[in-house]
């Protein structure tokens, strides 16, 4: 009766809202957000950091797609959301909300798993998946054989200040996560035009 009545009523519902995952994930950020506002962030370090863990326990492979979900701060969160409702919609329109979630997730578990493998500290926040969706943007242009101006100079001005600040500061933004969610952003571009013009 609940598969019938959710496939009769909500699904219908949800399909009609545009874009459907990037909205959900806006509002499973802002749940988590709340939640952790309320809780005095008591329960972040545990479930929405993602950091180098034993491999036998379940938590430390949740928290590698879970991370995304939480913020450090509201200052955090706003910075990440501003940015992905203004690029998010974009990606959606164009690659479907099917490939929009797997670039989520797959973006996700990369970034998380070379921040373990490479530092001991915690990573939180979305920005990686952000500065996918920033690359993919930019790639509204793609053609075969051909490097879309705006591309380039993304990947100049947003990846290049990101090394930069890694090489420069000592902050707690994790510039890393940023490169490889640009990365990541430019190999699903290629992947998905490349398979669009076959």
């Amino acid at each position: 009766w609940v598969i019938r009545c959710s496939e009769e009523y909500l699904l219908p519902i949800y399909e009609r809202i545009h874009p459907p995952v990037i909205l959900t994930f806006a509002l499973l950020c802002l749940a988590v957000l709340v939640f952790s506002e309320f809780t005095g962030y008591r329960y972040v370090s545990d479930w929405f950091v993602t950091h180098r863990g034993p491999l036998d326990s379940v938590r430390t492979y949740l928290t590698m797609f879970t991370y995304v979900l939480g913020h450090a701060s509201i200052e955090h969160f706003a910075g990440n959301m501003m940015l992905l409702l203004l690029v998010g919609p974009v990606v959606e329109e164009k690659y479907g909300s099917k490939n929009t979630l797997i670039i989520i997730l797959v973006t996700a578990f990369l970034t998380a798993a070379a921040n373990m493998a490479v530092t001991a500290n915690g990573l939180i926040g979305c920005s990686g998946v952000v500065f996918a969706f920033i690359i993919l943007c930019s790639m509204t242009s793609f053609k075969r054989g051909e490097i879309p101006v705006t591309m380039i100079l993304v990947v100049v001005l947003y990846l290049g200040q990101e090394i930069l600040a890694g090489v420069l500061t000592a902050d707690n933004v994790s510039q890393m996560a940023h490169i490889l969610g640009g990365i990541a952003g430019a190999a699903f571009g290629f992947f998905l035009e490349g398979g669009r013009r076959r």
